[in-house]
């Protein structure tokens, strides 16, 4: 452990990181009270610091003045007010042994203008923003020396608030935006030549270094590569860091790569996900730093331990950020120390994390929810015999937690295989990571000695002989085709996900859930060689999906050239001589149209499969009833419910209760079984 390269020691000015492993400041929109990191938003990264890694950064895109806001995700550095919650946030982290620095900025055009102050946005010249939309005006002189000071009592606020130090959002913010020539037309001396363009930057580090002094780390958070002919190159990336690393003004770069301004250029090039392979930059962020005499930082997709230890043996990186890593497991360190990597949980760049709801991980329930649901599961004090009833993501949560608490688990999967629906979400050609959170489980449930009986198609005889104290069906649900008017004539998308219907070359897909599973049947589809037209009930494509992966869902069906046709309900298939009628009504204006085709591919969610259960809740002592305020508070469910005087207790989870996503399924599972 001790010739580990990512567990090397790090000192920058008088603070001693104790490993190469950090988490990057984000907006992980835990904040209350106003923008204030308090008890929710301070657990999420205590819990990493608990975890071992040497560096937690919080705060992304934390605003410093009223003009620099969006409605929701950041914190508010700008009052005096954060001041004691950044005292208890450093003492806490502390004393868990990692380093804690924050991210301050002004989001210049990228701000809201219609969020908390609903004042206009600031730039440097009034250039409009797509990703936020908001029409800037040109700031004058007296916005360039307010926003200065505002940066320099920002500053002081993290010094006062005990903390290691901080970084300045530069890339695509507003001092970005005097940097880059797209953003910045100016005339005077802080347009022009990159001496000028530099100037606001310098001014406002100026400041900062003035009100914290010497000793206090300050970097920056840059580009390395606009990624776009009219703006900064690689090489301007350089020449603009060597200005600001012999100014002395900064102690690090935190690099990134690409833009930041639309949600495709931030989803591929910034925080890219499944679709990217894995630390897509982590090459050029090394040839960046073989020019510059500063410590350098960087994240982009960097998930596993063979690249991150390769970018700091081999000199890359001096310090290697596994964020959405350490949302998926924040323990990475700790494991490394106690030689279990392989139990280290995976992050398959889902993409769940970002947007409406970050900071959750489909894959770990109880990140960002560390306030009242653990990362570690405490041994229970009850020797339980459980059941688990299907092997999807939901059943198998459960056993892995249910095992975790000690109990004796049995898992009885009907087909071959584990994964449940993630079988067939894998199948789309950029998705095929989504297998890890069903290979990452399995491995667990032979690590703690849980049972599972593949091919084992359940009855109630088969449960009631394993004389369990609890039974937790996961069973799942199959395609809901019931409630169309011909529904009999179509196919689910799980029939030609799973190869057990043959496409036709002249079909249609219909989206009635606006997640991934028409999406997918559309990809895979296109790979054999047809491209169906695609009706939506909604007006965009996956509009349940987080941004991240609707975005690339959107880029990937306008690659395929898709014919979309959206806000289409459908309302019934009828038979026509060979062929099928499939008649839709539009949402908005209610005209009906009818398309002739030969097949007629259905998502419309799923219905559980409720036989087994029907016949188990009469055997059981709780009649199947699940008791949803313990449950939702994270309490144990009732030991003896009144019920039928069984001998078992029932319960459901995921799909068996109702169509949900693989997120809700493995949160059921985590709060029901982590408190048996």
């Amino acid at each position: 452990m001790n010739n580990d390269p990512l567990l090397q020691p790090l000192t920058i000015k008088k603070v001693t990181f104790r490993n190469r492993v950090m988490s990057t400041s984000h907006a992980c929109g835990l904040e209350e009270e106003g923008g204030m990191p308090a008890e929710k938003y301070q657990r999420y990264h205590v819990e990493k610091a608990r975890g071992g890694l040497g560096l937690t950064m919080f705060g992304g895109s934390s605003y410093i003045d009223h003009d620099s806001t969006w409605r929701s995700g950041q914190l508010n550095i700008g009052t005096d007010r954060i001041i004691p919650y950044l005292q208890s946030f450093s003492d806490r982290v502390h004393g868990e042994g990692a380093g804690i620095m924050m991210q301050i900025t002004h989001l210049g055009r990228r701000g809201e203008s219609q969020a908390n102050s609903w004042l206009p946005t600031i730039a440097p010249s009034p250039i409009r923003e797509l990703g936020h939309r908001s029409f800037p005006r040109e700031m004058n002189e007296y916005d360039i020396q307010r926003v200065i000071t505002a940066f320099g009592q920002a500053a002081l606020r993290c010094k006062e608030g005990g903390l290691d130090g901080l970084e300045t959002m530069v890339a695509g913010h507003l001092i970005g935006q005097f940097l880059s020539p797209v953003t910045n037309k100016r005339t005077d001396l802080y347009g022009g030549n990159v001496e000028n363009r530099c100037r606001f930057g310098l001014m406002v580090h100026d400041e900062i270094r003035r009100q914290v002094g010497d000793d206090f780390i300050v970097g920056m958070r840059i580009p390395i590569d606009e990624t776009i002919a009219e703006g900064l190159g690689y090489d301007d990336c350089l020449a603009i860091a060597g200005i600001f690393e012999r100014s002395g003004l900064v102690d690090y770069f935190n690099v990134n790569y690409g833009r930041i301004d639309t949600e495709v250029s931030l989803v591929t090039d910034c925080m890219p996900g499944m679709q990217s392979p894995i630390a897509p930059w982590l090459e050029k962020a090394g040839a960046f730093k073989r020019e510059v005499g500063l410590p350098v930082f960087h994240a982009a997709r960097i998930t596993d331990l063979s690249n991150a230890r390769y970018a700091i043996r081999e000199g890359l990186l001096d310090m290697v950020a596994m964020t959405r890593a350490h949302i998926a497991d924040p323990n990475i360190v700790n494991k490394i120390i106690a030689g279990e990597e392989q139990r280290i949980r995976p992050c398959v760049g889902a993409m769940h994390c970002m947007g409406d709801n970050r900071p959750t991980c489909l894959h770990n329930p109880p990140s960002g929810r560390e306030q009242f649901w653990p990362h570690v599961i405490k041994r229970s004090e009850r020797d339980l015999k459980v059941v688990v009833i299907g092997g999807g993501p939901a059943g198998l949560e459960a056993a892995r937690v249910a095992a975790e608490r000690g109990h004796r688990v049995v898992l009885l999967e009907a087909t071959s295989q584990l994964g449940g629906q993630i079988c067939l979400a894998k199948k789309a050609k950029w998705r095929r990571d989504l297998a890890a959170i069903v290979d990452w489980r399995a491995q667990e449930l032979k690590n703690l000695e849980v049972e599972v009986r593949l091919d084992c198609f359940a009855e109630a005889s088969d449960i009631t002989s394993e004389s369990p104290d609890v039974v937790v069906m996961a069973t799942g649900g199959q395609p809901d085709l019931q409630w169309l008017d011909g529904g009999d004539l179509c196919v689910s998308t799980w029939d030609i996900l799973s190869g057990n219907c043959k496409p036709d070359k002249n079909c249609i897909v219909y989206d009635g859930t606006g997640r991934s599973a028409a999406l997918v049947a559309v990809d895979v589809l296109y790979q054999s060689g047809i491209l169906p037209a695609l009706y939506l009930v909604d007006d965009r494509p996956g509009a349940e999906l987080a941004y991240g992966e609707r975005i690339i869902w959107k880029r990937e069906l306008s690659n395929m050239e898709v014919d979309i046709q959206r806000e289409y309900q459908l309302v019934r298939v009828i038979q026509d001589g060979s062929r099928l009628q499939a008649h839709f009504k539009h949402a908005l204006t209610g005209k009906a149209c009818c398309i002739t085709t030969d097949q007629v591919i259905i998502e419309h969610g799923t219905l559980p499969m409720n036989d087994l259960f029907e016949e188990l809740s009469e055997l059981s002592c709780n009649s199947g009833m699940t008791d949803i305020h313990a449950l939702a508070g994270g309490l144990p469910q009732p030991l003896q419910p009144a019920g039928n005087g069984g001998d078992f207790i029932l319960h459901r989870v995921g799909d068996a209760l109702t169509s949900r996503d693989i997120a809700a399924a493995t949160f059921d599972s985590l709060r029901l079984c982590c408190v048996l």
